[in-house]
């Protein structure tokens, strides 16, 4: 009698614990009493009569994700495959929409994500699935959101994570950006080249003009030291042609000495007897003497070509007045 009472108190106590129950958070609990849906139990301590009462089942309150890769084809005849990534959520006060009229949620929206993409898809190229993709992605959530609310559920986001075409198109899609590349390197490149060379020229052209400058100043510093040499020999009585021939020959003179200081020089000057720079100078003055000859004879011409213009008009207009004079 004793060990019967224990054994029935034992049960009346695992009965009476039975009645109590914990929801973790963001998690509801289905209640159905003989079968039939009683209530939904949400986070805390629930209870519940025992025998009579049981937990159906439990549903996740919390966001989830499903991937869905479609593989369909774009409006110039390329096969692509679409990765479209599905955030959504049991709507709290739906959970028995959720649990009772929709058994398989992932393979609803599968199947809504498939018909949305194959028919947004083969309307687009292949560039312009890639700009648009978040278009797509829009189209996907509005309709299922249409489509789930229904079922308790609420689409979060949907996202086009990835665009995969056919390797063949994507080799191909790889050359042509390649080319591009090198096109657009090529035009850095020559522009570079082009740089390069004009800042060249411009060096070469202000060397040049230094250089010609330099020239020009150290011929006008010759010039005015043998102005001055002439002048210091004319003091001395030398004459002018004298003092020209002097000076050329102690040029000429300079210039081999200059010459043979050179140990690397295979410069040979030639003529190079002492009359050379006197014959150079007597050739200079005359073919200058020579051209002013020439100047002179070409004045003279034009002068007597231009008087007989002038003639005519001068000795008939005198012709006229003489013999009124006579009278």
């Amino acid at each position: 009698m004793n060990a019967a009472f224990i054994i029935f108190l034992v049960l009346a106590f695992f009965i009476f614990m039975s009645s109590f129950f914990t929801v973790k958070q963001q998690t509801s609990i289905v209640i159905e009493r003989f079968g039939k849906f009683l209530s939904v139990r949400n986070s805390g301590l629930q209870l519940k009569i025992p025998i009579v009462d049981r937990i159906a089942g439990r549903v996740n309150l919390k966001i989830q994700q499903l991937d869905v890769i479609i593989e369909t084809k774009t409006r110039d005849n390329v096969f692509i495959k679409m990765k479209v990534s599905v955030q959504f959520k049991v709507i709290q006060e739906k959970v028995y929409e959720a649990f009772y009229k929709l058994e398989y949620p992932h393979d609803q929206i599968t199947s809504y994500v498939f018909d949305v993409v194959r028919a947004e898809v083969p309307k687009l190229k292949l560039d312009d699935v890639f700009e648009r993709k978040d278009d797509i992605a829009v189209a996907v959530k509005r309709e299922l959101n249409e489509a789930m609310s229904t079922y308790g559920y609420d689409i979060i986001n949907t996202l086009v994570t990835d665009i995969d075409p056919d390797i063949q198109v994507k080799n191909a899609m790889n050359r042509i950006n390649a080319a591009d590349r090198e096109k657009t390197a090529a035009e850095f490149e020559a522009e570079s080249s082009r740089i390069r060379i004009v800042a060249k020229a411009k060096a070469e052209a202000e060397s040049k003009r230094l250089q010609g400058q330099g020239i020009a100043d150290q011929r006008r510093e010759i010039a005015r030291g043998l102005v001055e040499s002439v002048e210091v020999l004319n003091q001395v009585g030398i004459n002018s042609q004298e003092a020209s021939a002097l000076i050329v020959v102690t040029q000429h003179y300079d210039t081999l000495q200059s010459i043979g200081s050179d140990t690397n020089s295979n410069l040979i000057l030639l003529p190079n007897s002492p009359q050379a720079g006197s014959d150079m100078l007597n050739n200079m003055v005359a073919s200058f003497s020579a051209s002013n000859q020439v100047g002179e004879m070409m004045k003279k011409n034009t002068k007597k070509i231009e008087k007989p213009k002038q003639a005519p008009r001068q000795s008939g207009y005198e012709d006229d007045i003489q013999p009124d004079v006579q009278q």
